[in-house]
Parts: structure tokens; sequence; C-alpha cells
């Protein structure tokens, strides 16, 4: 048919296993009309050299901080935790523009689309100018992070933040938080904005900071704004204890115990983190059909503590990960370190997989987050399925960790035996992305840098 175009792999992750001879059509719109296994390569079919599995949604980014990665790695005195670190990351957050926030989101971009992610989600809060006056159009950081997926190919989900306050108590933000400030209104304006613009590969959900960041008014609101859409609500939530404490010393619940009783919960939500959750928290958001995304590279730099990964396995949470400071910018090292965190928390191995059903823990929560991705970024499919943008890896079999390993034992291999990106091409939408950025990508990041940090403290604030 006119405007396919396909695709033959000699070994394909499908339908949560390889099979061989797998025959990828792609549609003119860039999606998978059809995948077929067991099947001889047509002559007009295109062979991909290696074995070829999806592609990772990284459900959690801020991209701007990019550019703080390595910057706040020194203690010089006193204590060091997620508050203060906070704190200096601000001194970033306070004055990047939208022509650095481009040039820094499409480094990231391309270095996520390197390390295997296909679609990054945008938990946007820097909204305003870095002095206070408007922008030309109030959208102008967004439209800088959309710039950068059009500049490397990646796919946005963008997701306007609502962002009212500084802590449960406090009646508005702080002064070194005036570039967060956006209402319920302003976000859903902004959501609808984005999706009406067509934009190649973007779309758009909404977000609450926090519940410490979000009063119950400015929940409520959002969600009449948001009515019965089918699009993606995600929050940062219970990633501290000190949050933990604050709303029980607030509301008398936990963060999670609060938004099952009051924040009506549905498979739309995304809880980012939900690392500190209570037994009966995780029963309840998973009859709710709510999902949570966990960062394990970011919670480890932070210091955030583990999430209780098995509990959410046992109860089928739909699960998947994100970059979120940027530390790490690959999903087989986040995959990785989810199991490894658990291993050093229990002193067992492979405490993700399941005897009898699931004995690989790569490949249990490799599908997890395949599905989970795919309702994080607003999609009713990822992965090499028909109706789902056309991404995917081609592994290199050569790559070190991959050589000579058998099979069935490849995903194993790449999670917990590769140097974190053994593939040989990325594709999206049905084609070949480069592996390189093009030079001005790199040029207009370390101007950016230069601009952001020369003569700063960066390790300071």
């Amino acid at each position: 048919m006119p405007g396919l175009k396909k695709l033959h792999a000699p070994l394909a992750w499908v339908n949560g296993g390889w099979q061989r001879d797998v025959l990828l059509t792609v549609d003119a719109t860039g999606h998978w009309s059809e995948i077929s296994v067991n099947t001889a390569a047509p002559p007009e079919a295109e062979s991909l050299a290696g074995p070829v599995i999806p592609s990772l949604v990284n459900a959690h980014s801020h991209a701007f901080q990019r550019a703080f990665v390595g910057l706040a790695e020194r203690r010089e005195a006193g204590e060091d935790d997620f508050w203060s670190w906070r704190d200096r990351m601000y001194a970033l957050a306070l004055r990047i523009s939208p022509h650095q926030l481009r040039a820094v989101a499409s480094q990231l971009y391309a270095e996520l689309l390197r390390g295997g992610y296909t679609q990054v989600c945008e938990f946007h809060y820097l909204h305003h100018p870095a002095q206070g006056q408007d922008f030309d159009d109030e959208l102008d950081m967004a439209w800088a992070l959309a710039a950068a997926a059009e500049d490397t190919g990646i796919g946005l989900t963008l997701l306007p933040v609502v962002y009212t306050r500084s802590g449960f108590d406090a009646a508005g933000l702080r002064p070194d938080q005036h570039r967060f400030a956006a209402d319920a209104d302003w976000a859903w304006r902004a959501c609808q904005r984005v999706n009406a613009a067509g934009l190649p590969r973007v779309n758009a959900g909404v977000a609450l900071h926090s519940l410490r960041g979000a009063s119950p008014a400015d929940i409520s609101r959002l969600l009449s704004l948001v009515g019965g859409a089918d699009l993606p609500i995600h929050i940062h939530v219970a990633e501290q204890t000190a949050e933990v404490v604050d709303c029980v010393t607030t509301t008398g619940l936990r963060p999670l115990q609060w938004l099952a009783e009051h924040g009506r919960l549905d498979p739309r939500w995304q809880l980012v983190h939900a690392t500190h959750a209570e037994g009966s928290e995780i029963e309840a958001v998973a009859a709710s059909g709510a999902g949570i995304v966990i960062c394990p590279g970011t919670e480890a730099n932070l210091g955030d503590g583990f999430a209780d990964l098995p509990r959410w396995l046992h109860h089928n949470v739909a699960l998947t990960v994100g970059s979120d400071s940027q530390v790490t910018r690959g999903w087989v090292e986040e995959l990785r370190w989810l199991e490894y965190g658990q291993r050093l928390l229990y002193r067992q191995r492979n405490i993700a997989a399941l005897p009898g059903s699931q004995p690989s823990s790569a490949a249990r929560l490799f599908e997890a987050a395949v599905q989970g991705g795919a309702r994080a970024a607003g999609f009713t499919a990822w992965g090499l399925t028909p109706g789902a943008r056309a991404d995917a890896l081609v592994l290199n079999r050569e790559a070190d960790g991959l050589c000579g390993v058998p099979d069935e034992h490849l995903l194993d291999a790449v999670v917990f035996g590769s140097n974190g990106s053994p593939w040989q091409s990325v594709w999206v939408a049905g084609r070949a992305r480069p592996w390189r950025a093009p030079q001005r990508v790199g040029d207009a990041f370390q101007q950016a840098m230069r601009d952001l940090w020369l003569g700063a403290e960066a390790s300071s604030g």
C-alpha cells in the first residue's frame, strides 16, 4: 500500500517476549500499522541489523536542571539534603532565559535519545521571566522546550504545572519562586494552547507541583477544568519524609492517603516518586488505577529513600521511570538501580522477578515501564504494537555486555550487563535518528553554560 514502510528484524521484543523474523509496518503517520512474527522479509522491507526492542518514555523531566548536573556534589559545611540542594538549584531557575532553556533542553533531549528514550514528559514550572516582567507570549518558556524537541526529534509531553504556595501553611510563594507562579486556569490554558498548536510529536497534559505547592482549592479547580478529558495529570508526592510529616500535621493524613481520599484519583493520574508509602496507601492507589513514576537516579542523588517496589508490583500498579534532575539520562541505569536499590535494602537478588510467570527482573521492570510510560505520556499504546508510534531501539550485538549472550538473555544483559546505550540506532516515528546532536546544539549548550555559570559559585548557589 502507498505510504507504508516495512522494516524486518531477525529478533524483536513483542508482547512481552522475544519473537523471531518480525515484520514491522509503518503507516504514513509514523505509527505501527502491523506487527507480524515468524514472517520472511519481503523484497521491499528494510532489514534491521540487530534485535529490536521498544524505546521507553521518560515520564518525569525538568529539562532546565541539565544545566545543574555536577554542580551540587560538594558539601562545604553543615548538612546537605534535598532542601539545601533545592535552594542551590534555584540559583539556576531564577536566571535561565528562554533562549538558554532551548539550548540546555536540546542538549538534554539529544542525550535522552542516546539513552533510549524517545518521548519525554516535561514537568514544566519555569513559567515567567526571571525578573518578573512579562514575556511577549506567556508560553515563551514552553515553546522553547517544544523547539528543543523539534531540534532533536524526540517526542514531548508538556505538563504545565500549577504552583501557588511554598508550603502547606503558606499563603503564597517565596520570593525565589516567583517564576513558578501558575494557578489552575493558567495551567489549563497553557495545556489547551499547546495541544491546539498541532506541533509534530508534541502533546500536553497538566500537573500539580505537589500537595505542599498546590492547595485543595487549586486541585479542585484544575479537575473541574479538565473534566473528563483523557489527558495525563502528574503530581510530585511523598518524595521526602519532611513533606509527609508536614502533610500529616496540616491535614491529618499522609500525602498519598490524602490524594486517595480527596484527590479523585483515576488512571489519568501519575504519582511521581511516591517514595514514602504505607501498605494501605499503595492499596488505595491500586484501587484507583493511578500510576507511579519512580526516578531512582535522582532519588539516590537527593537522598530521598527507597520506594516499596515489591508492594507496588504485587498490587499491579502501573509503574514507569523518569530522569527528573538529569543526573542520569538513560533508562538502563534507572531500571538497573530500581532493582539494585531493592537488593541493597533487602540483601537479596532479583527482587522484581516473579517466579513461575516472569523470572527475569529486567523483563518485568521493562514491560512495566513500556506500559506505564504510555499512560504517563497520554498515549493509548506504546512499544512494538499496532497503533503505537513507530519508535524502537536496534540493539548492537557486539556492544559491551551483549556480545555472545544467548538471545533469551539479551534483555537481562541490556539492563544488568551493558554500559548503558547498547544500540546501534534509535527510531522515532519510523525514522532513524542521528546518534549525535548537530554541532550547533552542542555549541549552543556550551555557550549557555558559560553565560549561566561564568564566575558563579555553582557549588554554593
